[in-house]
């Protein structure tokens, strides 16, 4: 093996390892900041039949496992998960903007996956926004 190669190998692991320390994470249970622009965003996909439908559809193929039928949070992955799900059906989840939900489906955090190049159709994820609007108590 080259000695040379091995230490510069090893150098930027290191360098890796110390950058990633300093990295500002936003630790899992901390509020999810949502920049404002994303707040204000409305929906710009009609709620009706159709995309209802077409948001189900998605949400049983990628939300489900984690977040439950009924948004509930108890779908049959969740108890593998660091953080818990939320409950889409409570009024604090409902209380936030289309675009704040829009924001956190696409950009995912810790154990929430990004479904921004799982689902590139934006309007698909719009879609989900509006079948998670059904999941009301």
């Amino acid at each position: 093996m080259n000695t040379k190669f091995f230490l510069s190998t090893v150098a930027a692991v290191f360098a890796v390892m110390l950058l990633s320390a300093y990295v500002p994470r936003q630790a899992a249970g901390d509020p999810w900041v949502v920049p404002e622009k994303y707040k204000k965003m409305k929906n710009p996909v009609a709620s009706d039949k159709e995309s209802i439908s077409v948001g189900k559809s998605l949400y049983a193929k990628h939300c489900k496992s984690c977040h439950g039928t009924k948004g509930l949070g108890d779908g049959s992955k969740a108890a593998q998960l660091k953080t818990k799900c939320g409950d889409f059906s409570s009024a604090d989840f409902q209380s936030q903007s289309d675009g704040s939900i829009f924001y956190k489906t696409s950009e995912g955090r810790d154990d929430m996956p990004s479904f921004k190049k799982k689902i590139p159709e934006q309007e698909d994820i719009w879609s989900i926004v509006n079948y998670i609007r059904t999941m009301k108590k």
